[in-house]
């Protein structure tokens, strides 16, 4: 017998329109994507991030912004089209905020660009700490840490 999908959950799996890309997704939805084949992961936190905090396995790691100094990557634009091979894009930060900024730019590109909403480690909870508030960590979806 089929049970009745949740309205909550419903919404977690379908992607939500945005100004300026094709939408934000939650990460459960944008996981589901990648592992039909039907999307590819840019992870656009920068290096030090990946390294000290963790990271998705097989995702492309494509900086937004370069550490140290928050500075721009001249390279993007060639690496998120390379990574992209023809495929929805799915692009990951540590909030959600960068990656809106990238999903712009990708879209601008010419690629069909999603945000994942809440990012990598989440919103912070009241003592400041991320991780624990929601991300792709917080709903236990595969990532490593080195």
């Amino acid at each position: 017998m089929n049970q009745p999908v949740h309205p909550v959950t419903a919404a977690l799996l379908q992607p939500i329109p945005a100004a300026g890309y094709a939408g934000d997704v939650s990460p459960l939805l944008a996981w589901q994507w990648v592992q039909a084949g039907d999307a590819v992961l840019v992870d656009v936190r920068t290096d030090a991030e990946r390294e000290w905090v963790g990271g998705v396995p097989g995702a492309a790691a494509v900086a937004w912004k370069q550490w140290p100094g928050m500075v721009p990557n001249a390279a993007f634009d060639e690496q998120v089209c390379a990574a992209a091979n023809g495929k929805k894009v799915l692009l990951l930060c540590r909030s959600g905020v960068r990656s809106i900024a990238a999903a712009r730019r990708a879209t601008e590109l010419g690629l069909q660009a999603y945000n994942i909403l809440e990012g990598f480690e989440g919103d912070p909870d009241d003592q400041a700490h991320r991780g624990v508030r929601g991300g792709w960590q917080v709903a236990g979806l595969p990532w490593r840490q080195n």
